[in-house]
């Protein structure tokens, strides 16, 4: 039977140990905390058919102004942490030209097209119906004329990639949520992407399948790895654990782990927030604020406002200005209630310069396999990019062609 030690209990991490498991490997997870405790935890809770685009860097002056003066909610940046974010940005920047951004969404929308039927098929198997709703989110618009701009996006998107949306004038959207304010131009209701009412839980849910299945969870220290004569070898608190294959599914931590084989991998690592809030008003479905560069949904513990990106270090105190001004943002459209917990939850989105996933065996070590950098996406992409790498690592002709996202592109 072949083994794998799979690093990293996150949504890509479990996705890749049952999509392996699946097909007769004796896998073994290996994290330092139970699995969906990270960044898959911290989310917004979407599995998003409609993200066929990765984001791009912005290239226009003014929006560079705007970010650079902090007169912008979805992006803001610490000033002495700034120095650990030069390089990847600067790669970030010329990935995001125009002709190779469209060599980006083309290999990303063949990733994204397989997201919700992979997780479809996962969530029946874990029997975690109860925690998804298939009834898509809405993302609205402040002024009309980032609204009109919006739908024409939504029609190019439409035609390109067969994504389903509604374009819902601000009457519509003000009887759709009657307790949003009444005198917003408008909102894109997508219709094809799914909610999670806790994110973590459908993480843990996956989880329980594959120790189901025969997998085994573990708690251990992913940065002892080490090669060995037969395979790789990692410290748990059950002893060693050895096997002939490792897969990297560590998120913003893979980088840390793989430099000490000798490979230099970039991230932008965006730092996001969220927080609950209860005994207010009560939203059908999640909306996204362009303007207030935040997102907000109902969720298990009541509404969850989730923050776009911060550059800041990985070990930094956190500073929740974003989470400040998303939250004064979404009190002007709703009755928020009170905070839950007493702190914000913080964690860090691993996104790569060129906006694909590193997926793939590493060149220069047998054996030793790649699957993270999904940007804002780990949580849609997990079980499609777990497919993928279960294919490629048995042996199978993968579902797509993994070229675009192999490791040593970098």
């Amino acid at each position: 039977m072949q083994s794998a030690i799979v690093l990293g209990g996150g949504m890509i991490g479990v996705s890749a140990a049952l999509h392996l498991r699946q097909r007769g490997w004796s896998v073994t997870l290996v994290d330092r905390r139970e699995p969906g405790r990270e960044t898959s935890y911290g989310n917004a809770g979407m599995i998003q058919a409609e993200a066929v685009r990765p984001y791009p860097m912005p290239r226009d002056l003014a929006s560079l102004l705007k970010i650079a003066t902090g007169r912008t909610n979805d992006v803001r940046y610490s000033l002495s942490s700034l120095h650990l974010h030069i390089e990847p940005l600067l790669r970030y920047w010329w990935h995001s030209a125009p002709k190779r951004h469209r060599e980006a969404i083309d290999a990303w929308a063949r990733l994204i097209a397989y997201a919700t039927a992979e997780h479809d098929i996962l969530i029946r198997e874990a029997h975690a119906d109860n925690l998804i709703r298939r009834a898509g989110y809405r993302h609205l618009h402040r002024d009309a004329a980032s609204f009109d701009l919006a739908v024409k996006a939504a029609e190019q998107d439409q035609r390109e990639f067969g994504v389903r949306f509604r374009a819902l004038s601000g009457a519509e959207l003000a009887k759709a949520e009657p307790i949003l304010r009444d005198d917003l131009p408008g909102a894109i209701h997508w219709l094809d992407t799914w909610t999670v009412s806790d994110p973590g839980a459908l993480v843990t849910a996956y989880a329980e399948l594959f120790e189901r299945l025969g997998g085994t969870i573990v708690l251990g220290d992913a940065q002892t790895l080490r090669q060995t004569a037969t395979g790789w070898s990692v410290d748990t608190d059950q002893g060693a654990i050895d096997a002939a294959a490792a897969v990297v599914t560590l998120g913003p931590w893979s980088p840390n782990l793989l430099h000490k084989f000798g490979y230099r991998i970039p991230l932008v690592r965006k730092r996001g927030y969220h927080m609950h809030y209860s005994g207010g008003a009560s939203l059908d479905l999640p909306l996204v604020d362009k303007a207030g560069g935040y997102a907000m949904g109902p969720m298990a513990k009541g509404i969850r406002i989730t923050t776009g990106a911060e550059l800041t270090g990985m070990d930094a105190l956190a500073t929740p200005v974003q989470l400040a001004s998303a939250e004064a943002s979404a009190r002007e459209l709703i009755d928020l209630g009170k905070r839950v917990e007493p702190d914000p939850w913080f964690g860090t989105r691993p996104c790569t310069p060129d906006m694909l996933p590193v997926l793939g065996q590493a060149p220069r070590h047998q054996g030793l396999w790649m699957n993270f950098g999904h940007g804002h996406q780990g949580f849609t992409l997990g079980p499609a990019t777990g497919r993928l790498l279960a294919e490629m690592m048995s042996g199978e002709t993968p579902a797509i062609d993994p070229a675009p996202y192999r490791p040593e592109r970098f």
